[in-house]
């Protein structure tokens, strides 16, 4: 039986010409790029030429839009996850470099190692890997192909997965994240049920030099 891998796909570009950190507030579509964006990560995956057993996205309107691709590719229903969702922080709604630099922000600052700002590290860490596992867990397609499975998350999320898996420590440099918008992370289950990753893919890069990525700390 071939082995079931799980891909975590980020959203592609969002609309967003205020820059605002959006986090998880409302109403911020993929622009007319970040559409683009979803179709070459869609793309992506159909070239690979395995089957999937399950498109799951986060509930944000997004990674929603980021999932119509693949559902229309893969002939699938888009299943909302919770616990891949963007978390939620102090500085949604707000420009970052101007923000950082009031003094009425700076207690939110004081500790980036949790981080202070917004949901702990660990608790993104365990509600992904456990979302994670779940999907691996998922009904076989049949019984010589159990099936991929598809879920469309967001920067941090994705980041703290592949930290978290690879035994890594949490604390980063955000500027530093390899997971552009519309990347692939893909992950295989071993017979003793532990996670490891297995690829890294950017299908999107050509259409990356233009975009806005702002969203998130």
């Amino acid at each position: 039986m071939a082995s079931r891998q799980v891909h975590l796909v980020r959203h592609g570009e969002v609309y967003n010409p205020d820059h605002v950190l959006y986090g998880r507030l409302p109403e911020f579509h993929l622009s007319q790029l970040g559409r683009r964006m979803a179709q070459k990560a869609a793309d992506d995956l159909v070239a690979r030429e395995r089957p999937i057993a399950a498109l799951i996205a986060s509930p944000l309107v997004r990674a929603q839009e980021s999932a119509e691709p693949h559902a229309a590719a893969f002939g699938l229903a888009i299943a909302t996850e919770p616990r891949i969702i963007e978390p939620r922080n102090h500085f949604e709604g707000k420009v970052m470099e101007k923000a950082v630099k009031n003094p009425r922000h700076w207690p939110w600052l004081i500790n980036p190692a949790r981080p202070s700002w917004g949901e702990s590290y660990r608790s993104i860490a365990t509600r992904m890997v456990d979302a994670m596992t779940d999907a691996f867990a998922l009904p076989a397609l049949s019984d010589d192909e159990p099936g991929d499975v598809i879920m469309v998350s967001h920067q941090l999320p994705i980041w703290i997965a592949h930290l978290t898996i690879a035994g890594e420590r949490h604390m980063h440099d955000p500027r530093k994240r390899r997971c552009n918008l519309s990347s692939i992370t893909s992950f295989e289950q071993g017979a003793d049920g532990a996670i490891r990753e297995v690829g890294y893919t950017d299908p999107a890069a050509e259409l990356q030099a233009g975009a806005l990525d702002v969203g998130a700390v």
